[in-house]
């Protein structure tokens, strides 16, 4: 026995075993991620470098790092090796993009499969699949409406996340940018919709009243919304996500950088203005005007900052705190 430890010793400090224990913990243990957008802000901000854990949802078929290429095929056709607890409402999830695998998205699962969605402005209605006796039994009676026969929850996790907010960063809230796809033809993942006794704006879709949009989730799946939820790129648009897509749920910080430029604060990455940060930058220029040269001088001041109160914090704990962001 001894003799087995000193050469698996020796083998872990060669090139290739270094490399095959490095594997290791990627495919099955931790992997590590940077947060590239502002979706999930102010919980999890652009910059924050974050280990996930792997075997939270079960262990999900391994892929090459940065290549994302499969290792092994999907045996059982769920995109795990083994299958392992499903992701829960709440749970801050990390998955990989419907529309393109290679790519990893992280949003909280606000609904499961059988549960029903409201959304409209600033407002978030969710029935759970469980029934009226479950909403009376677990959320106060101020956050409940009954429409459409049944009982619904408004906003049901943002008094427990104080990170989850409505802070429209364009000229457009979220609700009408998907109108506005749904009129184009564009897609869209939820149907609108006109509800009696909802007391929200009216709109005109295809000729007919609009006050809402609707969604049920479909069986086995998770709709993932980011907490920056007028700012998000996420089920709304793209649909809910199935298990063989989930990878597994942050675990800590290991490392945060402000690192973005004046120009991305203020604009944003693209042409549809993603990850523009309007409010990051009136922190720092406080009255001065964010389009000037002043301001642009003091966000330079203010570029490459460690956030050091973040290092070392487990998203666990940190996303249960009135934001420092």
């Amino acid at each position: 026995m001894k003799n087995f430890i000193n050469k698996l010793i020796h083998f872990s400090g060669t090139w290739t075993g270094t490399v095959i224990i490095v594997l290791f913990l990627i495919f099955f243990v931790a992997q590590s991620f940077v947060i590239p957008s502002g979706s999930m802000k102010r919980t999890l901000l652009i910059g924050d470098f974050l280990f996930a854990k792997k075997f939270s949802y079960g262990i999900p078929t391994p892929h090459l790092p940065w290549l994302e290429v499969p290792v092994l095929p999907d045996i059982f056709g769920n995109g795990h090796l083994i299958e392992g607890p499903k992701p829960q409402r709440e749970d801050i999830v990390i998955f990989r993009y419907p529309k393109n695998h290679k790519v990893h998205y992280v949003k909280r699962c606000v609904a499961v499969g059988g549960d029903e969605l409201i959304y409209l402005d600033k407002t978030l209605l969710i029935h759970f699949h469980e029934g009226d006796d479950y909403i009376k039994a677990n959320y106060p009676e101020a956050k409940i409406f009954k429409l459409r026969n049944k009982l619904w929850v408004s906003n049901p996790y943002m008094d427990k996340y104080p990170g989850i907010q409505y802070l429209p960063e364009g000229k457009d809230n979220i609700f009408e940018s998907l109108l506005k796809y749904y009129l184009y033809d564009k897609e869209i993942d939820m149907s609108p919709v006109y509800i009696q006794d909802l007391h929200a704006p009216e709109y005109t879709v295809n000729n007919r009243p609009v006050n809402a949009l609707y969604k049920k989730v479909e069986p086995d799946h998770y709709y993932m919304i980011g907490d920056n939820r007028d700012n998000s790129n996420d089920s709304r648009f793209w649909g809910s996500v199935p298990y063989n897509l989930i990878v597994g749920k942050p675990w800590l910080i290991y490392f945060s950088l402000e690192h973005r430029s004046y120009k991305k604060m203020l604009k944003g990455d693209d042409k549809y203005g993603s990850g523009k940060n309007n409010e990051g930058l009136r922190r720092v220029c406080g009255a001065i005007a964010i389009d000037s040269k002043e301001c642009e001088a003091l966000w330079n001041k203010e570029r490459y900052t460690v956030r050091w109160g973040r290092i070392g914090r487990r998203i666990e704990s940190i996303q249960l705190e009135e934001p420092i962001q």
